[in-house]
């Protein structure tokens, strides 16, 4: 297939095709003498075409980090910090990030941090990360009291999302990462839903995947470019808030988890939640409410709670959802829509509401 390039506002181009590792000299640049590769540490084979391309052009320093959101902590930002002050990198140098969205969010943040910013291109390899954590330039580590509440604004000088990368992937990470796509078509493209609706498989080399990507990428670029730094929307619309759809329980439930259940499927079941949520105020129907359940188990995602070995209470949740980023002092914030694609934000609901819609979810 040949590739689509999707421009994120007047800042940065993401790429989306198979076998892309050629591009990246032109993502990163002029006057790059030293690259990181910072990459999941369990990838480092599949990594290989990325490091022949990058050992013809540039010094390079390659840091294995450790798998999954286990790399997203102060410890391992500050090994990283360390490495690239080894190495003498200097402002014009950069970082180029291999892994999924835990491996883009650490690398991204070091990226940001190191010298103030230096430049970062981020070569997801999970459907996941495609979608969500390379595009947009969001960046953090996790902290014991929850999930990126540390990190930064850094916008990449690229996103190459190649393809070919999501066929190395497990059935259940490609289904997880199906969670922030059907979000995608709750908050803002609807055409997202009927694919998936009329799809009887969505593999790795399907089509119907590839523009299931292009889209929710589409939708994620145009919230960006509209509130890079989630200050608000135009018009009544939440701006960059409504990507958080289905993330305020969605990160309570991964956090209470140990992080063990993956992002996409606690982000569906947080989905489901918020649509409980806005049902009984009032705000959507049934049949969407009823839409919700049926879309995100048709691409093979929970919509129920407690949901196989994962299980908590709303006592054992709630503190969590207190610290959400979307929280404005003791004031609970939920992204809700009052339709399909029309998002709003619904600010202090009621405590029993909050707890009748969680039970809903049994």
């Amino acid at each position: 297939m040949s590739a689509t390039t999707i421009r994120v506002g007047t800042s940065y181009d993401v790429v989306i095709g198979r076998h892309l590792a050629d591009r990246l000299p032109g993502m990163l640049g002029e006057g790059v003498q030293r690259v990181a590769l910072l990459y999941a540490g369990e990838l480092g084979q599949l990594a290989e075409p990325i490091v022949d391309v990058l050992v013809e052009h540039y010094e390079v320093l390659a840091l294995g980090l450790p798998d999954g959101e286990n790399a997203k902590t102060a410890p391992v930002a500050n090994d990283c910090w360390e490495a690239l002050g080894e190495k003498g990198f200097t402002r014009s140098d950069a970082v180029v990030t291999f892994g999924g969205g835990a491996t883009t969010d650490l690398g991204g943040f070091v990226a940001a941090s190191w010298l103030r910013g230096v430049r970062v291109v981020h070569v997801p390899t999970t459907l996941l990360a495609m979608v969500d954590a390379a595009v947009g330039g969001k960046t953090g580590i996790n902290t014991a009291a929850g999930k990126n509440l540390v990190g930064a604004f850094h916008e990449p000088a690229g996103v190459l999302c190649d393809l070919a990368l999501l066929e190395t992937l497990p059935a259940a990470e490609l289904t997880a990462g199906l969670g922030e796509v059907v979000k995608c078509g709750f908050i803002a493209d609807p055409e997202i839903l009927a694919i998936v609706e009329r799809s009887s498989a969505l593999a790795a080399e399907s089509p119907e995947l590839a523009e299931l990507v292009e889209r929710a990428v589409r939708v994620k670029a145009e919230v960006v470019a509209g509130d890079l730094r989630e200050t608000g929307g135009r018009d009544g619309h939440p701006g960059r808030e409504v990507l958080n759809y289905g993330h305020t329980l969605g990160h309570a439930i991964e956090k209470h988890s140990g992080y063990a259940m993956r992002h996409g499927e606690a982000v569906a079941v947080g989905c489901v939640y918020a649509a409980e949520i806005a049902a009984r105020s009032g705000l959507i129907d049934a049949d969407l409410l009823a839409r919700h359940r049926s879309a995100f188990a048709k691409a093979g995602l929970p919509t129920t709670y407690p949901w196989g070995d994962y299980s908590a209470s709303f006592d054992d949740l709630i503190g969590a959802m207190r610290v959400d980023k979307k929280a404005r002092g003791s004031v609970l914030r939920f992204l809700v829509l009052r339709g399909l694609a029309d998002p709003t934000i619904l600010a202090g609901p009621d405590d029993q509401l909050l707890r009748d819609a969680f039970e809903a979810l049994a």
